[in-house]
């Protein structure tokens, strides 16, 4: 292995971009893992497990939390959503760098978790507020309410802005986008993320040492 894999994670109001970005991500570096959340919820028609979700029962999706095997996780209605931990580590161990879509109390969590060395956290923010009731609007995903009720949740999304690594404002899909690319390759060759570079350092001193001068 000549690098650690990375836990990227993107947060962003929803209409900010965030998936969008990371659909890019994904087509721009094959390598890439998105990490597979865990729901108790049943399947909706043509989601396949594995691949939308891990859908688990509620007593198996407990078992997990309680054995602090979930990196993340949140219950939304009436049903719990998480990160399996395991899956992700093993990715990250082998160089593989896994990619997260998570609001910003998943990003917390993660942030907080064992694996936080391997944190990369980046947050997008939108060019402005009326951009982004435009966005919500245009992608026509939504009705009045619904997008109303975005745009209410949007300020306290925003307001946790400050705790992540990075913070981009997408102004422009493609230069955001190029933004992320250059974050994630500089990211890549941080020293944490090299573990190989002990072993390349000790054989250079023992080159020195065994060189006459």
């Amino acid at each position: 292995m000549t690098r650690r894999g990375l836990l990227i994670i993107l947060s962003s109001p929803s209409g900010a971009g965030k998936s969008t970005l990371a659909k890019r991500l994904m087509t721009w570096d094959d390598t890439l893992r998105f990490s597979v959340s865990a729901t108790t919820r049943q399947p909706r028609a043509g989601e396949v497990d594995g691949t939308d979700y891990h859908f688990v029962s509620e007593a198996e999706f407990r078992r997990l939390v309680d054995d602090r095997g979930m990196l993340e996780h949140a219950r939304v209605f009436e049903n719990y959503y998480g990160s399996p931990k395991a899956p992700v580590q093993a990715a990250i161990e082998t160089g593989r760098d896994v990619l997260f879509d998570i609001d910003w109390q998943g990003a917390q969590q993660i942030s907080n978790s064992d694996l936080q060395d391997s944190v990369l956290s980046i947050f997008i923010l939108p060019p402005s507020i009326t951009e982004l009731h435009r966005r919500l609007v245009n992608r026509g995903q939504d009705g009045p309410d619904v997008i109303a009720k975005r745009m209410r949740k949007s300020w306290d999304e925003i307001s946790h802005w400050d705790g992540y690594d990075y913070v981009l404002v997408n102004d422009d899909l493609d230069e955001t986008e190029d933004r992320l690319k250059t974050i994630i390759s500089a990211e890549r060759l941080r020293r944490a993320q090299q573990p190989g570079l002990l072993d390349v350092v000790r054989r250079l001193q023992s080159e020195f040492e065994e060189r006459p001068l």
